[in-house]
C-alpha cells in the first residue's frame, strides 16, 4: 500500500503542471457556471426592482434557490427535435457556442500574485494560462462565436431562426471590426499583447491611482469597445438576432431544454468575459483606484464584508419563513467571518487585494449590462448597421490615428 502511495505521489509530482491545470480548469468551470446561474437571478431581481416588482422570491430566501430550480427544469423537461433539421449542425451549434464562450474566459488572469503556498512544488497563479498574445488569442476565439448562432439559425430549417442567424452574422461581423480597432490604442500604450503586461503598464504611477488608468487617454477607445462588445454579445439594445417581437425568439426558436440553456450560458459567460476585458484594458484590472499611499484602503474588503454579513444576519432573523431564518444567518455569519479573517491575517488581506478590485470592477460592468436591459429600447436593424459602420468604426480608427500621432510626437519632442 505504501509503495502504491509513493508511486502515485511520484506520478503527480512528475506531471504536476498538467494536474494543476486540470484542477484549475475544473474549478474555473464550476465557478463560472455557478456565477452564470446567479447572474440570471441578479438580472431578474434588478430589473424587477427597476419596474417596482419583487422578482424571484418564492424558491428559497429571496429566491436564491431559483437558479437551482431553473437548472433542474432545463435538465428534466422534454427535448423535442423538429423534423427536417440538419441534426449534426443542430446539435453542434449550442455546443460550439458554449465551448467557445468558456474557452475565452480561460485566458483571463484573475490576480497579480501566485498563491502563498506551492502545490506539488509548483507556483500557482490565479488563471489558467498566461499567453504573450493573450488579447489576440481571445479575439480569435470570440470571432468564432458567430458560427454557433449562425449554424443554429440555418440548421433549424425554419424562417424565424434563419432570419435571426442572418442578422447575427451581419451584426457580429460588423461590430467585430470596431471591437478590434478600439483596443489598438491600448496595445500601443502598453507595448504588449499580454493581459498582465497591459495591467502592469497602468501601474507605472501608483501615486495617481484611478488617474493612471487607460480609460482617460483612451476614452474614445473605451466607448467604442464597450458598445461593440455589447453588440457582440447580442444584448439590449443590440439583441436583434433574438427579437421576440419580430422573430419569436430568433436563432434559438427551435431549441428547448438544455440545448436552449446552453445558448444562455454562453451569452452570460460572454458578458463576464467582456466585463473582464473592459476592466483589464481600460480600468486598471486588479489595481486599486486609490493612490498607493492611502494604505487604509487595504481594509475596504473587510469594511464591506462585515457590515454586509451583519445585515444578512439581521435580515435572516426577521425573515418570513423558517428556512430563511435558518439559512440567512448562517450565510451572514460566514461572510462576517471572512471579513474578520482578512483583518486578523494581514498576509491574506494583502493577497486578496488584487482579486477584490478586479471582481468589484467586473461586477460594476455586469450591473451596467443589466441596467441597460431594463432601460434601453431595441434598435431597428438599419439603425444597428448604420451605428456600427458610420459611427463606431470611423471613431475607433480615428482613435488609433490620434494615439499613434501622440506617441510619435512624445517620442520625438517630449524629451527635449
Amino acid at each position: 500500500m505504501s509503495s502504491l502511495l509513493h508511486w502515485i505521489l511520484a506520478e503527480l509530482e512528475a506531471n504536476a503542471a498538467i494536474v494543476i491545470a486540470i484542477i484549475k480548469i475544473a474549478l474555473l468551470l464550476f465557478i463560472v457556471l455557478t456565477v452564470n446561474a446567479y447572474l440570471t437571478w441578479f438580472e431578474r431581481k434588478v430589473v424587477a426592482h427597476m419596474q417596482s416588482r419583487w422578482g424571484p422570491h418564492r424558491v428559497g430566501p429571496h429566491g436564491l434557490l431559483q437558479p437551482l430550480a431553473d437548472g433542474a427544469k432545463f435538465l428534466l423537461k422534454e427535448d423535442p427535435t423538429p423534423a427536417g433539421v440538419d441534426k449534426f449542425t443542430y446539435f453542434l451549434a449550442p455546443l460550439m457556442a458554449l465551448a467557445l464562450a468558456l474557452t475565452s474566459i480561460a485566458i483571463i488572469p484573475f490576480g497579480p500574485d501566485p498563491l502563498p503556498w506551492t502545490i506539488l512544488g509548483q507556483t500557482v497563479y490565479l488563471g489558467i494560462v498566461n499567453l504573450n498574445i493573450g488579447i489576440l488569442a481571445l479575439f480569435a476565439i470570440t470571432a468564432l462565436s458567430v458560427y454557433g448562432v449562425a449554424l443554429a439559425g440555418w440548421s433549424s430549417n425554419s424562417k424565424y431562426p434563419l432570419l435571426g442567424g442572418l442578422r447575427s452574422s451581419a451584426q457580429m461581423v460588423s461590430y467585430e471590426l470596431a471591437l478590434t480597432m478600439s483596443v489598438v490604442g491600448v496595445l500601443l500604450l502598453a507595448g504588449s499583447f499580454n493581459l498582465r503586461d497591459i495591467i502592469g503598464a497602468q501601474a507605472h504611477h501608483p501615486e495617481l491611482g484611478i488617474f493612471g488608468w487607460n480609460v482617460w487617454p483612451q476614452i474614445l477607445g473605451f466607448f467604442c469597445f464597450f458598445v461593440a462588445a455589447v453588440a457582440e454579445t447580442n444584448r439590449v439594445p443590440f439583441d436583434l438576432p433574438e427579437a421576440e417581437s419580430e422573430l419569436v425568439a430568433g436563432f434559438h426558436t427551435e431549441y428547448a431544454s438544455f440545448k436552449f440553456a446552453m445558448f444562455f450560458i454562453a451569452e452570460y459567460t460572454s458578458m463576464i468575459t467582456v466585463s473582464c476585458l473592459c476592466t483589464i484594458m481600460f480600468f486598471g484590472g486588479w489595481l486599486s483606484p486609490f493612490p498607493a499611499s492611502w494604505t487604509f484602503t487595504y481594509y475596504l474588503p473587510s469594511v464591506i464584508l462585515i457590515p454586509f454579513g451583519l445585515w444578512v444576519i439581521w435580515d435572516g432573523i426577521r425573515y418570513e419563513t423558517i428556512f430563511g431564518r435558518i439559512i440567512l444567518p448562517g450565510v451572514g455569519t460566514a461572510i462576517t467571518a471572512i471579513g474578520a479573517v482578512l483583518i486578523l491575517f494581514p498576509q491574506v488581506n494583502e493577497f486578496v487585494q488584487g482579486p477584490f478590485w478586479l471582481l468589484a470592477k467586473i461586477f460594476v460592468f455586469l450591473f451596467v449590462y443589466v441596467w441597460m436591459r431594463g432601460t434601453l429600447p431595441r434598435f431597428r436593424y438599419d439603425q444597428l448597421m448604420s451605428f456600427g459602420w458610420k459611427l463606431l468604426l470611423p471613431v475607433s480608427i480615428a482613435n488609433v490615428v490620434i494615439t499613434a500621432f501622440a506617441m510619435l510626437a512624445k517620442s520625438m519632442w517630449g524629451t527635449r
